[in-house]
């Protein structure tokens, strides 16, 4: 074991290790089955899976399951799987999150172990981190379970519904996290059983597991319907833009909240027309708009937290540093950055359902997943999902060298000693990625490297196939590579170029292999360990350097003034012994905060998924029986009985049923947007000596006592009044017409960084 694994056992304990060891056991039985497997004929192997499939995981003959997998790969892919991809498989099918580095064939690994769970009796979903890794690695795995006798489909963002359906029907269906999310919410939107796409949830199997389950675990999926809301207007926006920072307004120590002086709110007033901003007729719409105004335009970042590109505002998704085409920010900000931008503002939205991602994988009955940096993750993988983490060694030990963090005392002398470091290895012919944190740090050093004369691509908010292209190629000799950290993950980076073998490789392993330089720390190891993890893959040569400067956010977040070491070196090296480990308690305090957010948001979030189970499991009855025409029978006897006399039953049943849905999706949408309204300010409890979270917890609670209630009175009242026919009930007509038009979206949810009522705080939008 590697000294990762190490760690690992002193973590989990001894009963992770016995398991652990049964697996390794399973493996080396798998052995004694091989030449069976090999003299199989391709009916004779799907026969073969017939007959090792079970009811169970737990009864599964793993030994037989193994050769067969290992034979039909080969067969089918000419991979033949090594042990350690078996043994990774195997500790899947246990239910752990596995650790295999980058290059070891995670790939390979996730599709042997869905084929186990399908051998089972299960249904497998691999969830991915974007559309085109779902595509490309349903294609690619394909023979592998045609081979089998399995069936394999996947669904991108232009799916239909019908291909949707279809993809849910196979045996394994891969899709991102978002596109399943999505299917999920506008599932609680049909009031036929027939329109509806997404099966009982089974077993998640989950790429990039880190990624998703704690990355974007916070992050709400959205369902919304078109409507006017809440946007600053131009003369708002005009009057905002005269405010001057520190005299009018200033932001806090982290830069997520701002807030407005008296002096700036009283300009403010006198520039919209002598009005009180805090007066009651104002507080709820002006001063609203002012904050979002504000928001936009001081707090949200052009090439930071967002680009412009094709006419539209695109947001960066911060832990993939990349554009995330499916995400929007809420509240009216959208449509005030693309204000701020000199854009057509697009509709608001109402919000008519939303999910976590944490709660939308909390649906499975199983989950499991693979990553290339879950030790560092397994705090709250533990805590949050009751998942162990299966340390899996590589097939090659790893020889790459991570050298220690070279720290600077300013960004200016850091971006200096990088591009010297990288002109320097360049003239060697050596590949270089250089690994940013944003798109506007991306375009710095492509500035700098254009001046020093370097050729370099430049890999920022491109789509993932162009991304995975690019990144292929970053091993060839004298590549440089400028990317955001996360670009392209899932694409191996090869030496010599994507064939990664012959000649080409040899004289780039002779130059080192490929060699990682990252521009400063991130805020959790996790994500520094990603990228040096790009090099070095299957026991190839490979390097990886960290410039940092005391001038990084992760730095001046969490020391104080007192921490800035005083000794460095003409070039702004600093020389003082420790300042290393100065950067690493920073970067264990930023770790620290984060586990907190979540720990805290999750509480929040929790009873919120708890009352979506209860509410799904209503819906689920009222949409396949006829319980809805029972109850407002019940509520209006005389009013069915008088239907019952020109309606078919079948036709009333339905007609019933569109209503109480209806009316139970809108009270749902409702009890939604007030619980948003009330963390905005659950904090404020705080003052009065009240436990925000307990009184969240209150309130929450007896809004949904409410839901069902509403839901049903409503319904009664339109029973009543409605016109229904032997032709059903047009609910347009009746004034219940569900919007126009929906969309789906993300956004980042904290509900800690609450906003006052002269303040506007980026940490709802950016925040966990």
């Amino acid at each position: 074991m590697a000294s990762g694994s190490d760690r690992f056992w002193k973590i989990l304990g001894r009963s992770a290790q016995k398991g652990q060891a049964r697996s390794r056991s399973s493996v080396d039985n798998a052995v004694g089955h091989s030449e069976w497997a090999k003299g199989l004929s391709e009916t004779d192997l799907k026969a073969a899976v017939a007959d090792v499939t079970v009811s169970d995981v737990a009864k599964l003959d793993v030994p037989r399951y193994l050769a067969l997998v290992r034979e039909a790969s080969s067969r089918a892919l000419d991979l033949e799987p090594f042990d350690v991809q078996l043994l990774a498989a195997v500790r899947m099918l246990a239910g752990d999150v596995v650790e295999m580095s980058t290059g070891e064939g995670k790939t390979l690994s996730g599709a042997l172990a869905a084929v186990g769970y399908v051998m089972a009796g299960r249904r497998v979903h691999v969830v991915t981190i974007n559309d085109f890794l779902a595509r490309r690695d349903a294609e690619w795995m394909g023979p592998l379970y045609e081979a089998l006798g399995l069936t394999v489909g996947w669904i991108s963002e232009g799916s239909s519904a019908a291909d949707r359906r279809a993809a849910y029907a196979c045996d394994v269906t891969y899709a991102s996290v978002n596109e399943i999310g999505f299917d999920v919410l506008r599932d609680h939107l049909v009031d036929d059983a027939g329109d509806l796409v997404t099966p009982a949830p089974d077993v998640a199997l989950i790429d990039e597991a880190d990624s998703v389950l704690v990355d974007e675990a916070l992050v709400p999926l959205v369902l919304a319907g078109s409507v006017q809301g809440d946007v600053p207007s131009d003369r708002v926006f005009d009057a905002v833009k005269l405010l001057q920072s520190r005299a009018d307004y200033d932001t806090d120590a982290d830069g997520r909240n701002v807030f407005l002086t008296d002096a700036g709110a009283e300009k403010l007033e006198k520039e919209l027309g002598d009005i009180d901003l805090y007066a009651e007729n104002h507080v709820g719409s002006t001063l609203v708009a002012v904050n979002v105004a504000l928001h936009a335009q001081v707090l949200v970042k052009r090439d930071v937290h967002y680009i412009v590109r094709d006419g539209r505002v695109q947001l960066i998704n911060a832990s993939r540093g990349r554009v995330a085409e499916l995400q929007r920010w809420p509240d009216g900000l959208q449509a005030a950055v693309e204000i701020k931008e000199g854009l057509t503002p697009t509709e608001t939205g109402e919000i008519l359902d939303t999910i976590t991602v944490q709660a939308l994988i909390g649906r499975y009955a199983t989950v499991c997943g693979m990553t290339g940096t879950a030790l560092a993750a397994g705090e709250q993988l533990k805590k949050f999902y009751s998942l162990g983490v299966s340390v899996v060694p590589p097939n090659q030990p790893n020889v790459r060298i991570d050298e220690a963090d070279r720290v600077y005392d300013t960004s200016e002398n850091r971006n200096a000693a990088v591009v010297a470091f990288v002109e320097q290895a360049h003239e060697t012919g050596q590949p270089i990625l250089i690994g940013t944190h944003d798109v506007a740090e991306s375009e710095v050093f492509s500035d700098l490297l254009d001046t020093a004369g370097v050729p370099h691509v430049v890999l920022n908010a491109k789509n993932d196939a162009e991304e995975a292209a690019v990144v292929a190629r970053a091993g060839e000799r004298s590549a440089v590579t400028v990317s955001t950290q996360i670009a392209g993950r899932g694409t191996d980076i090869k030496l010599g170029g994507p064939s990664g073998g012959g000649k080409d490789k040899d004289e780039v392993a002779e130059l080192g292999g490929l060699l990682v330089v990252g521009t400063g720390r991130h805020t959790t190891e996790r994500l520094d360990n990603q990228l040096r993890g790009r090099a070095g893959r299957q026991g190839d040569p490979g390097r990886s350097v960290f410039f940092s400067s005391w001038e990084d956010e992760v730095v001046t977040a969490n020391l104080g003034p007192k921490d800035q070491p005083k000794k460095t070196d003409d070039t702004g090296l600093v020389t003082a012994n420790g300042v290393a480990a100065k950067i690493d308690h920073a970067q264990r305090i930023a770790e620290g905060a984060m586990l907190e957010v979540h720990s805290r948001t999750w509480r929040y979030n929790q009873l919120t998924a708890q009352h979506r189970d209860i509410l799904d499991r209503r819906r689920a009855s009222l949409l396949t029986t006829g319980e809805a025409l029972e109850l407002l029978e019940s509520a209006a006897p005389d009013r069915a009985a008088e239907l019952r006399e020109t309606v078919p039953e079948d036709v009333l049943t339905v007609a019933a049923r569109r209503i109480v849905l209806f009316h139970l999706d809108r009270s749902w949408s409702e009890y939604l947007a007030h619980l948003a309204d009330v963390r905005e300010s659950i904090h404020l409890r705080a003052l009065g000596r009240e436990n925000p979270l307990d009184e969240y917890h209150r309130i929450a609670v007896d809004a949904f006592r409410e839901v069902s209630d509403k839901a049903i009175e409503h319904a009664r009242a339109t029973f009543e009044s409605a016109e229904i026919t032997e032709n059903g009930i047009d609910l347009g007509k009746s004034g219940l017409a569900r919007p126009s038009s929906t969309w789906t979206y993300m956004v980042h949810d904290n509900p800690f960084a609450g906003n006052t009522a002269n303040s506007a705080g980026l940490g709802p939008i950016f925040g966990g």
